[in-house]
Order: C-alpha cells, then sequence, then structure tokens
C-alpha cells in the first residue's frame, strides 16, 4: 500500500458534553461522519475510524460504509488505547503512514489533512501548528508507530512520543486553512454554531 491512510479517533464518551461526541450534529453531520469524511477529502486512504463508546448505536446511525471501523474495548482508559488500536488495524492494512485526527475537532478542514499529506518532509512526523503551537491533525510514518503506541497513555496519544523526539517532528503551519478548536462541551458546539472564537488552548 502506497500513499497516505487516515485514522480518526472517535471513541470517547464525551464526559463533559454528555454523550459521546461522535454522536453530536453539527449542520445535520454527525461529527463522526464528519471526521472520516474530512480524512477522505484530504487525499487519505483507507480510512480507519476507531469507536468505543455506544460503538453500535454509532454503526447504526453513521454513514461509515466507506471506512474501516475497529471498536476499541477499552476506551475507558483513555486516547492512548484508542490510537494503539487504530495503529495495529493499520499495520494489519500495509499502510506505511497515517494522518491521525480527532472527532471532535470540526474545524479541522480536508486542505489542512492534504497539507499534511502532501508535505515534502521526511520526518517521521509532520504536525499541523497554529500560532505557533503544535496542535492537530499529525502524520506519522509507519517506522515509528510501535514507539508512539508504547508511549500512548491515559489521554495522552502522539503527543507523549513527538516531545520525546522533536528532532524528528516537522511543524507545518495551518492557521490560514482551519484550527483546532475542539467541542468539550455544548456551549462549545454552541460557539461553534454561531461562528464565535472557542475557548483558548492552554
Amino acid at each position: 500500500m502506497t500513499g497516505c491512510a487516515g485514522l480518526l479517533l472517535a471513541a470517547g464518551e464525551g464526559s463533559r458534553f454528555g454523550a459521546p461526541k461522535a454522536l453530536v450534529a453539527l449542520g445535520g453531520e454527525l461529527l463522526v461522519d464528519r471526521g472520516a469524511r474530512v480524512l477522505a477529502d484530504g487525499g487519505c486512504s483507507p480510512v480507519v475510524v476507531v469507536l468505543g463508546a455506544c460503538a453500535a448505536e454509532v454503526v447504526a446511525r453513521a454513514g461509515l460504509d466507506r471506512a474501516v471501523v475497529v471498536v476499541n474495548d477499552e476506551w475507558p482508559e483513555g486516547i492512548g488505547s484508542s490510537l494503539r488500536v487504530g495503529l495495529r488495524a493499520l499495520a494489519d492494512l500495509g499502510a506505511d503512514r497515517v494522518v491521525v485526527a480527532l472527532a471532535d475537532q470540526p474545524r479541522v478542514s480536508p486542505d489542512v489533512v492534504r497539507r499534511l499529506v502532501d508535505h515534502p518532509s521526511s520526518t517521521a512526523a509532520v504536525v499541523a501548528s497554529y500560532g505557533g503551537r503544535h496542535g492537530n491533525p499529525v502524520r506519522l510514518d509507519a517506522s515509528v508507530w510501535p514507539d508512539v503506541a508504547a508511549l500512548a497513555s491515559g489521554d495522552v496519544g502522539a503527543r507523549a512520543w513527538m516531545r520525546a523526539h522533536p528532532e524528528t517532528v516537522q511543524a507545518v503551519a495551518c492557521d490560514d486553512l482551519g484550527s483546532d478548536d475542539d467541542i468539550d462541551t455544548p456551549q462549545d458546539l454552541t460557539r461553534l454554531e454561531e461562528g464565535e472564537p472557542m475557548e483558548p488552548k492552554a
């Protein structure tokens, strides 16, 4: 397999939101469907979607026919466990690199994904940056997936590995194409729908 796969992490229960964010609708589209579409439209194939909380309901309601869906039974452990499950699935599919995105960041556009997919850097990781801050998505070469998975734990995904290996990370400014503002609460969703600024990231 050549090219770049996509990995959407959508397994959480959305404790602060009050419901799994994969099932949250924005503009008539579920966030899980939007995330999978953004990865595909950005040039990723195949697209793997990791589900967890309410997985059966998500499968029943979402339109993920063109995605490879895997279920993380250990989703309560946090996003790190979903990243590990997703990377294992991608390794089984023979992918050689992947763009990892989160379902609750609907201001990440296909153009952001495409910029990472097409970036010529040979570094093991290429990460979108906003205002000089490393954010999401991130492109990871298969050569480092075992090490990334080994450090992914709790609510920390690829960030732990990138912090430990800064020399292998290339930041790519994406401020002009979108942002990685995330939806944590119903108030965040309202701000997004009304076009208001989101709460700044720490």
